[in-house]
């Protein structure tokens, strides 16, 4: 019996299997989703509560460039062009020097 000589309006339904394997691909695809929105939420939380305030001025050393700077919670450093790392508190003093030295 072909499909073209059943009538209309009869209804046509997957076997079993398929139905069931339908349903474990929408349920893996929400899933997916789901799991997605929770990582991206977290990411955007995570990174909204690092909130550590730049110096609002500061003072280095007569003749020194900074080329990089990192900052805790507690400290923060500048890297001068002059191998020299300088370690401030974040009230601004100068806790420790230190000189990089082997570079060349």
């Amino acid at each position: 019996m072909d499909k073209d000589d059943l009538p209309p309006n009869v209804d046509f339904q997957l076997p079993k299997n398929l139905r069931f394997l339908q349903r474990l691909v929408t349920m893996l695809t929400a899933s997916m989703i789901v799991g997605i929105l929770i990582i991206v939420t977290l990411l955007v939380i995570k990174i909204r509560s690092e909130d550590l305030n730049f110096p609002s001025n500061l003072l280095l050393p007569d003749g020194t460039k900074p080329v990089a700077f990192t900052q805790t919670k507690d400290w923060y450093s500048v890297v001068t062009e002059d191998n020299d790392i300088l370690i401030y508190k974040n009230d601004g003093t100068l806790i420790k020097s230190i000189k990089v030295s082997g570079l060349d």
